[in-house]
């Protein structure tokens, strides 16, 4: 038997296999019909035990995982069917629309001249900054309407995720209203004066330290995490040390110091992605990305099932990360980004799916990255 007979045979069980699809999900519907007359669950957890076990018990030996995941996909499929009849008349996430016209107070960390100052420009025509030296502060003048907007930086190109931001994004309550991104291009800043040779020592927030670390390296300098590029730049400013500061070019001319060197990130593609978080659900008319942050039970293949349910609706994901939860036994909180509206009907139900079927689910915001 040669190939392409091989192939027209694996075609033919495939439209058998279709319709006999077709018909399961056809079942599937008229299940989701009695289970909502009748006010019973969706998810029935023996009955999935109870076919798992027998579908994978008679299958080969060498076929049996694969067996396994095909059928638990098929049924996450009728699952996730199911729930779009459950949620059919969902209604979206009430919100208020976003305007960042006219003069606004941001709460900002660090001050004239830090990175998340700079972005600020990107977002708004007029605002007055409320600096902050801690990330914390920030959400805390939001929660406390000191602050209408609060900004903070959530993931560079170079350094990866800010774990302090995803962490304070599970602690406190909050919607994330917009984003931008800023292209950082590093300076070795100095008090007037220092020379080169001079400095031993570096300050500067902990990314900007790993942005910038092939530099460091090469110098054989000493590092030293501060709360800030640009307070990391106060600080050396004040100091009777010849120290160096790690921090923006305006934020350099601003304080009066000598800038010695530009350009000592290790990419020149060197972009971070900054949030705009509000007390209140708020969302422009073009927003097209959604951020949710939930917990996963401790089963197999528990990513991969999650992970169908926007395959199902429909929905690119274009980020996942995951965030180790304090004061547990590595339990992790994963942060998702996915494409979507939520005035969209797939959307709508989606969501309710994930909050009505997980123990842990947080929706962060609808927004758009200017």
């Amino acid at each position: 038997m040669d190939l392409q007979e091989l192939r027209l045979q694996i075609n033919d069980i495939d439209a058998q296999m279709q319709e006999l699809f077709n018909k399961r999900m056809e079942l599937c519907f008229q299940v989701a019909e009695y289970k909502i007359a009748n006010g019973l669950p969706v998810f029935h957890r023996d009955r999935e035990k109870e076919i798992l076990k027998r579908v994978t018990d008679s299958a080969p030996e060498d076929l049996k995982g694969a067996t396994r995941v095909f059928y638990q996909t098929l049924m996450d499929i009728s699952k996730c069917m199911q729930y779009q009849e459950f949620f059919a008349d969902a209604e979206s996430i009430k919100y208020k629309k976003l305007d960042l016209s006219g003069k606004h107070t941001v709460a900002v960390p660090g001050t004239n001249g830090s990175y998340n100052h700079l972005a600020c420009s990107n977002l708004f025509e007029d605002f007055e900054p409320v600096f902050h030296e801690n990330f914390e502060d920030i959400f805390r003048s939001v929660r406390d309407g000191e602050a209408e907007f609060g900004i903070l930086p959530i993931i560079n190109s170079t350094a990866g995720s800010v774990a302090q931001t995803y962490e304070l994004m599970k602690k406190y309550d909050f919607r994330i209203c917009a984003g931008t991104k800023l292209k950082i291009s590093h300076c070795l800043a100095v008090k007037p004066g220092v020379r080169f040779e001079d400095i031993r020592d570096i300050y500067s927030h902990t990314q900007g330290l790993q942005q910038c670390s092939d530099f460091i390296k090469k110098n054989g300098l000493r590092t030293h995490e501060y709360s800030n590029t640009s307070l990391a730049a106060c600080f050396i400013r004040q100091s009777e040390e010849p120290y160096g500061a790690i921090c923006s070019e305006s934020c350099a001319k601003d304080l009066g110091l000598d800038i010695l060197m530009t350009n000592i990130q290790n990419a020149e593609d060197n972009y971070t992605k900054f949030i705009l978080i509000s007390k209140e659900t708020l969302k422009s008319e073009r927003a097209n990305t959604i951020s949710v942050c939930l917990a996963l039970p401790h089963q197999s293949s528990s990513l991969y099932r999650l992970l169908t349910k926007f395959s199902v609706a429909g929905l690119n994901l274009s980020m996942i990360e995951s965030m180790p939860i304090a004061n547990t036994d590595f339990d992790v909180v994963f942060y998702l980004d996915f494409h979507g509206n939520i005035d969209t009907p797939e959307v709508a139900k989606l969501l309710s799916e994930l909050s009505s079927e997980l123990s842990y689910f947080k929706f962060l915001g609808n927004y758009e990255e200017v």
